[in-house]
């Protein structure tokens, strides 16, 4: 079973499915559309501005369990594409996230509906679904947010995080902001004449990092990053324009419109919100007990980044995020999924499904 799960996921790979190449965005929807096919599966393939998405489910009615997973990557050098086997692990971009949750999606609705069909039975007693989506590097607003609305499910694994030793029920929200600060230009000769936006920018920033603390050991706090900056034209020129993106992580014990009017409040230059995203947290459910019974060296912990399990809050949805270990690889030059980790996470989600048929 391991060198099907690999061999799919290394296919996979080699299709550079990032958010600047939507031929090949589209081309990975085609691929997992035409496995679909080959094992007479019914599918529905979803696009909303230009983004694709695959959902298999039962034919008809509320599915006990969706898996949810992702084929677009991150940008990488054209090497990353092409999937490489060291030490038993699988490098590659997607290796960890997500590709390799696709396949697993895909290799266990082979086998249930197999294993259905041998017993007289279809697709109409598959007891569980899969969500495949196309932008959950750029937030799942094209993808899972949309997608979910043909959804019904009583519980979600999002197969996108975590570890064989955690499963995740919390996740940090999401604010980004841009930061703005105007000054005046002048000759760079001159620059008494002048308002330099850059220092003016420099100096609103430093305000704003007051407003984070990092004590926590957990780091299970709000955190800042600033993450690109744009300012300047020549090279000898006082700039009068420059802004940058703040990246935001916040928890559920943050009000971020009212930190966000205090940032207003204390600075020279704007802020402007450009994106949004919340917290995440896991409702408690049967399904999660019945996960760890099967896993129990597994435990249940928050993490700091976000993925599309976010989503599941605003669909009514409980649900966790769960995966394969990768070493904390994703989006690095070395991403890459353990091998033996794949294996058993396969067999535990197997089994888990298996119960859910009898």
């Amino acid at each position: 079973m391991l060198d099907e799960l690999t061999n799919l996921t290394m296919d996979l790979i080699r299709i550079p499915s990032t958010q600047y190449n939507p031929d090949a965005l589209s081309t990975c929807a085609d691929y997992i559309g035409q496995y679909l096919d080959r094992i007479d599966a019914a599918w529905l393939r979803l696009n909303h501005n230009g983004v694709p998405s695959i959902l298999v489910m039962p034919r008809t009615g509320k599915v006990p369990v969706l898996l949810m997973s992702h084929f677009d990557v991150v940008d990488a050098p054209d090497p990353l594409f092409e999937p490489r086997i060291e030490d038993n692990k699988l490098f590659g971009r997607g290796s960890i996230d997500d590709k390799y949750a696709v396949a697993l999606s895909l290799i266990l609705v082979k086998k249930h509906l197999h294993q259905l069909r041998q017993n007289g039975r279809d697709q109409s007693d598959l007891p569980f679904g899969i969500l495949m989506t196309g932008d959950e590097e750029t937030g799942g607003t094209n993808g899972a947010q949309m997608a979910l609305q043909q959804v019904k499910a009583d519980f979600c694994i999002a197969l996108d995080g975590g570890g064989l030793d955690k499963i995740v029920i919390r996740e940090k929200g999401i604010f980004r902001l841009k930061l703005i600060a105007r000054g005046k230009s002048s000759h760079g000769a001159r620059p008494w004449l002048g308002e330099n936006a850059i220092e003016k920018l420099m100096r609103d920033y430093f305000i704003i990092k007051g407003f984070f603390f990092d004590t926590d050991s957990n780091h299970w706090q709000r955190t800042l990053t600033i993450s690109i900056v744009h300012a300047g034209k020549s090279q000898n020129q006082v700039p009068d324009y420059a802004e940058a993106v703040l990246d935001i992580r916040y928890t559920e014990q943050d009000d971020m419109m009212e930190l966000i009017g205090q940032m207003r409040s204390v600075i020279q230059g704007e802020i402007e919100i450009l994106s949004t995203a919340p917290v995440f947290s896991s409702l408690p459910s049967p399904f999660l007990d019945h996960l760890l019974s099967l896993s129990p060296k597994t435990v249940t912990g928050s993490e700091h980044g976000a993925s599309d399990a976010r989503h599941l809050m605003d669909h009514n949805i409980p649900g966790i995020v769960w995966g394969a270990d990768g070493g904390m690889s994703q989006h690095s030059m070395n991403e890459h999924i353990n091998l033996n980790s794949f294996e058993t996470l396969y067999q535990i989600l197997d089994q888990f499904l298996f119960r859910l048929r009898t």
